[in-house]
């Protein structure tokens, strides 16, 4: 076992702590995708292309309940990590507390936004016939149980900022086989469509919940809780928010990005090139939430070095990050390119149609990748070390800088046009997010912590 600890570390420690926190985070993440990723199969193979895009574009409303469950899960971690690296058990012990009640709240303002906005969401992409109504039936079941969505995306990640990262591994795979079977029951055998796939996942997700919320107050939790100690405090609550405020912002950023392509390839495509863009998007999903698990996986100890003031680790740990994501990016575009009608194949039933497609999406929508998985990492640093507001501008600015681009572009050369979109914007935010990264790694030790850091709490 290779704990985080304020001891001195050789860099062999720090690779070793680094890869047991990470390759647990990168199965977690990529476990979890599957609910997505096995929904995209199911539903491919057996509604077909109107499937596709409906589940597309229930997608984006509904991915803001994962998105509230990674605020909380990525905040407040980095609040219970960085208590524990100031030796302040106590304090940690609140930081999860209050995190309970952030679920509930943020879980249930989050179902009623489903209730009034879910349905028009469809309408707004520009959603008809079959494609509006199988991703309203998606969409009924988690206005009706999407807190359990938020808890299911937070307490795996708490876990991990208990120092149980393959505990959360193993929470997270035994939802993803409960999903993979209750889809076929659901979804193959029942014929239930997409209102089948929404209740196969809250059905797994509900199981992570309850064993998740049961490890807090079992033996097992170092920051064993008791109902006395179920307290909310403002303060760690609101620090929490801010902080994981980043990831918040990262992940509407991909649902926004998601709705507006579902209506650009509305106006200049069809429906069949919507369920291209789905399959395009699992196949990105699956690299971004290998580069989202390397970047969780870094959180707990760069959090826990910056609370122990132990700032050279943090740049040791944060270069090995980098590096694995861009390699696996570049790795995995090639695999695509080489191989597209394999993986294109997973989700379609062999529809020339479809497929020439999605083939033109993995070349033009996925050829800057790696960068993407980069941002992603400079977003978490960020969060990680006490500066939400530069990770709050890294996420707001891929969205910010993907805008132009996509009014532009699409003018200029059709669909073609918005599938260049988002790779483009991306390169352009590279150029200004890696330099900011570099500097902060490159700063000395006591300017880091005379200049940036701030009190956790006031």
């Amino acid at each position: 076992m290779h704990a985080i600890t304020n001891q001195p570390q050789t860099d062999k420690q720090i690779q070793k702590t680094f890869w047991r926190y990470t390759l647990p985070a990168v199965i977690a993440m990529l476990v979890s995708g599957l609910y997505i990723i096995i929904d995209g199969i199911f539903v491919g193979q057996y509604v077909g292309p109107s499937g596709l895009a409906g589940i597309n574009m229930a997608w984006p409303i509904v991915y803001v309940l994962s998105a509230l469950g990674v605020l909380i899960g990525m905040g407040s971690g980095s609040m219970v990590s960085m208590f524990r690296g100031e030796n302040n058990p106590s304090k940690a012990k609140l930081a999860l507390s209050s995190s309970l009640y952030l679920i509930i709240l943020l879980g249930l303002a989050c179902c009623a936004m489903l209730a009034v906005f879910g349905h028009a969401s469809l309408s707004w992409q520009n959603a008809e016939g079959d494609t509006y109504l199988e991703g309203s039936r998606y969409i009924d079941i988690f206005m009706i149980a999407g807190i359990i969505t938020v808890a299911a995306n937070a307490i795996p990640m708490l876990i991990r900022n208990d120092d149980s990262p393959n505990l959360a591994t193993g929470l997270l795979l035994i939802g993803a086989i409960s999903n993979i079977g209750l889809d076929y029951l659901f979804v193959g055998v029942l014929a239930m469509g997409l209102k089948g796939a929404a209740i196969a996942t809250i059905i797994a997700q509900t199981v992570i919940m309850l064993i998740g919320i049961s490890y807090f107050f079992s033996r097992y939790s170092s920051l064993r809780l008791n109902l006395s100690q179920l307290k909310f405090d403002y303060k760690i609550g609101g620090r929490s928010i801010i902080l994981g405020s980043s990831c918040l912002v990262m992940f509407l950023y991909s649902s926004f990005v998601v709705a507006i392509h579902n209506w650009l390839f509305m106006q200049y495509g069809d429906s069949i090139t919507i369920g291209a863009f789905a399959i395009v998007g699992y196949l990105m999903s699956l690299y971004y939430l290998l580069a989202q698990g390397v970047a969780e996986g870094m959180q707990p100890q760069a959090s826990f070095y910056h609370g122990a003031k132990q700032h050279s680790y943090i740049t040791k740990v944060v270069k090995i990050a980098a590096t694995v994501i861009i390699v696996s990016g570049l790795s995995w575009t090639l695999l695509l390119n080489l191989f597209p009608h394999f993986f294109i194949g997973l989700f379609s039933q062999g529809e020339p149609e479809i497929s020439a497609k999605a083939m033109t999406g993995i070349q033009l929508h996925l050829f800057a990748m790696c960068l993407d998985g980069f941002i992603a990492l400079a977003s978490v640093f960020f969060m990680s070390i006490n500066q939400p507001t530069k990770a709050i501008m890294t996420s707001m600015g891929n969205m910010l800088i993907q805008i132009p681009f996509l009014y532009f572009l699409p003018k200029m050369m059709g669909v073609e046009g918005v599938w260049l979109a988002m790779p483009i914007s991306n390169l352009v935010l590279f150029m200004i997010v890696a330099p900011l990264v570099w500097r902060e790694l490159k700063k000395s030790p006591t300017t880091v912590v005379t200049a940036e850091v701030k009190p956790l709490i006031a």
